[in-house]
């Protein structure tokens, strides 16, 4: 793989032909590292086969029992990839999306044919305007995972210099939308009666 390209993209205005660039990239079973609300995130289409595969290489787990995150622009597109859930629920991720969070929910029959045997998706709809211009021109979610590493320096997950070094020849873009957080996602379940929360982490437990 050749060397990564750091693109810099503004929050309030970023540039619709860097975001087309991004976009053609993942199209083309790329992967780009881009910010959210929380941490640098690491992601690719999720009808890239050959992209996924590359992520569960970078990360030494086995795709079908991944734990990645899907990434969309807005609760509306849910129900291509998540099972018909209450209003009760519904209620909860209006409440508190977009935001920094994850939430578990019953996958349904359209999921990638990698996941398959996982019953339950993870969700992100980041408050971060970035992330969901360019999920918004892929037309579909990106299927994401945090770069944030337990043993790391924290500035190699946070600095977008240091991160294109870092990961120069795994990605094909690191987009550079200025200091990253440290603090992952909280992750809740909701795919029984009670939420159940999973790890505490940017979001309040108090949703």
């Amino acid at each position: 793989m050749t060397m990564a390209k750091l693109i810099k993209l503004y929050e309030e205005n970023p540039s619709q032909k860097y975001i087309e660039e991004i976009v053609k990239v993942l199209k083309n079973d790329g992967l780009v590292i881009y910010p959210t609300d929380t941490v640098y995130g690491l992601g690719c289409d999720i009808n890239s086969k050959k992209a996924l595969e590359k992520i569960a290489l970078i990360k030494q787990i086995k795709l079908e029992k991944a734990n990645l995150s899907f990434v969309f622009e807005s609760l509306s597109n849910l129900s291509e990839y998540v099972a018909q859930i209450d209003s009760n629920t519904f209620k909860i991720l209006k409440r508190n999306l977009p935001g920094p969070y994850t939430f578990i929910l019953p996958g349904n029959n359209n999921l990638p044919k990698v996941f398959k045997k996982k019953k339950t998706v993870g969700i992100r709809v980041p408050n971060h305007n970035i992330t969901l211009e360019i999920v918004r021109a892929l037309g579909n979610p990106i299927v994401s995972t945090s770069i944030k590493d337990e043993d790391e320096v924290i500035e190699y997950t946070t600095d977008p210099s240091l991160i294109a070094e870092k990961w120069d020849k795994l990605v094909d873009i690191v987009v550079d939308g200025g200091y990253g957080d440290n603090t992952p996602s909280t992750v809740i379940d909701l795919t029984n009666d009670e939420p159940l929360l999973i790890r505490e982490g940017k979001g309040s437990i108090e949703i």
